[in-house]
């Protein structure tokens, strides 16, 4: 990253801690040969990894079962001109160990919508990078109105 851009590269363990602020992130995966983005809610795991929760049934757990994708969250303060940014990287699988799925289904992120059956999708973090804005620039003041 260039010093002077406004940037701040974040380490893995800031990174980490600041997922573990955000409510919401989002998948990206490949649909039809080309990019898919979706929002999800989500959490980490004790081992730091992306945790979804999503209908059995559903597209995207059909489509990202053992493919590599990467999920993003962020914080922007667009009035600050602040905020963070957070890229994870990894092989996703969907949970199929009955012990593993009781455990999340008590710990694991909660479904925002309900569905007759979920699965939960593991993001292992293979690659974690973030940036922070830290040098946000203030908006000039408003012209006076000339009258």
């Amino acid at each position: 990253m260039n010093p002077h851009d406004g940037f701040r590269e974040l380490d893995r363990q800031e990174c980490l801690g600041l997922l573990g602020t955000a409510p919401v992130g989002r998948i990206v995966h490949t649909r039809h040969a080309l990019p898919a983005v979706l929002p999800v809610n989500f959490c980490l795991d004790a081992d730091s990894a992306v945790l979804l929760r999503t209908a059995a049934e559903s597209e995207l757990a059909q489509a990202i079962d053992g493919v590599v994708v990467a999920f993003e969250a962020d914080e922007v303060d667009a009035r600050a001109h602040s905020g963070w940014s957070v890229v994870v990287t990894g092989r996703a699988t969907v949970v199929t160990d009955p012990v593993e799925h009781g455990r999340l289904s008590r710990t694991g992120p909660r479904s925002w919508v309900a569905s007759p059956q979920d699965v939960f999708i593991r993001i292992e973090p293979e690659l974690v990078t973030g940036r922070e804005l830290v040098g946000g620039r203030t908006r000039p003041p408003p012209r006076a109105l000339r009258g």
